[in-house]
């Protein structure tokens, strides 16, 4: 398998990873055991962009592309991908610890809905 495509698959689930981040919670309203694959991956990706740790994803990324000859980037997956798509000017550290807040107090809200509605 070429190296730009093990790159590729790596993005790919560099970003579903992000979206069962975001969206995980919801699946634990219908099925309970997915709290025990989410849970974990809601803290780690809050905890990367809470503090300078990178996911180990992004150099895998890197690694693939340089090998393929192309060339890898600087700054964690969210910096390159997504936020030039939501915020054009760059990602700040601030705006890196109000992504990472936001990551868990939007799954504790979930969560606390989930063992609401699993208590009533």
């Amino acid at each position: 398998m070429p190296y730009s495509t093990l790159a590729d698959l790596v993005l790919l689930l560099h970003f579903l990873f992000i979206l069962f981040v975001l969206f995980g919670g919801l699946l634990v309203l219908y099925r309970r055991w997915t709290a025990w694959l989410h849970v974990p991956m809601f803290l780690w990706g809050a905890l990367v962009n809470l503090t300078p740790w990178r996911c180990p994803l992004t150099p895998l990324e890197n690694h693939f592309r340089q090998l393929a000859g192309q060339t890898g980037y600087e700054g964690g997956f969210v910096e390159h991908y997504i936020a030039p798509l939501v915020y054009p000017q760059g990602l700040t550290a601030d705006l890196g610890m109000v992504v990472g807040t936001a990551t868990l107090l939007w799954n504790t809200a979930v969560y606390g809905f989930v063992f609401y509605r699993g208590r009533h």
